[in-house]
């Protein structure tokens, strides 16, 4: 093979991987949630409710973050969700570094009771460490922030138990109903979302509990719903995550 023929194929596999990268490209913005599809459907994207609300949020919660001198928008954040006391703690890096609390809100509805989720339509709340997965600004219950459930555990504990539907689609969200997921009200997803989207979801992540394992040992006795052999192992781990947050 000549040193030009090698060249000439060189440059048309350069050229194939470009124009599958290209296309691969395309797709995602055909069948995907991009922002120019999103406004060819007349529906809002993630920038269009940050312009909106954005300004209005900041002088909402920038008091609580300057007090609690830590910097807004943050580089990251975590999100603390208890079934039992109905609330959940927004987390977020000092300038120092130090995880400092910086807001509350009540959950409004939940639906289930206390024990993770095994299957679709249970209507549990999953319970386990998560990230935030997706930000929905066209979302029926106002603004929603989606959950990545099922998570690495969850698959697996489903492939143990040969249990195959899990469920899926998890959010916290706007309004006072709920059908497996959290609502929190309006005004408190439209701050959620907003620092969010800010923070970046890719650094934002939840952690859903039972209850608030700081105050409760693991071997008190909890009123599940669902108790499967392994939740022993699942709290230990929310309780080790949740003892990295405290004040």
């Amino acid at each position: 093979m000549t040193k030009k023929e090698i060249l000439t194929i060189l440059l048309i596999s350069c050229t194939l991987v470009l124009a599958y990268k290209i296309a691969f490209r395309y797709r995602q913005d055909i069948f995907g949630s991009s922002p120019v599809i999103l406004r060819l459907k007349g529906k809002k994207t993630v920038n269009d409710v940050t312009s909106q609300i954005g300004e209005t949020v900041c002088k909402r919660l920038l008091k609580d973050f300057d007090k609690k001198q830590a910097v807004y928008p943050p580089e990251k954040m975590k999100f603390l969700a208890f079934k039992q006391e109905k609330i959940i703690e927004v987390w977020v890096p000092q300038k120092d570094g130090e995880w400092v609390k910086v807001r509350v809100y009540p959950i409004l509805c939940l639906s289930g009771g206390l024990g993770p989720k095994l299957a679709e339509g249970d209507f549990q709340v999953p319970e386990g460490m998560y990230r935030i997965t997706g930000l929905n600004p066209n979302s029926a219950f106002h603004l929603s922030m989606k959950i990545g459930y099922p998570n690495e555990f969850d698959r697996k504990m489903g492939i143990k138990d040969k249990r195959l539907n899990l469920g899926k689609d998890i959010f916290v969200h706007g309004g006072e109903v709920s059908a497996g997921c959290l609502a929190v009200g309006d005004q408190a997803i439209e701050e959620l979302f907003v620092i969010a989207a800010k923070a970046g979801i890719e650094n934002t992540s939840i952690t859903i509990s039972p209850v608030d394992f700081r105050k409760f040992r693991l071997n008190e006795k909890l009123k599940l719903r669902y108790d499967p052999i392994w939740t022993t192992e699942l709290y230990k781990a929310i309780k080790s995550d949740l003892n990295r947050f405290r004040e």
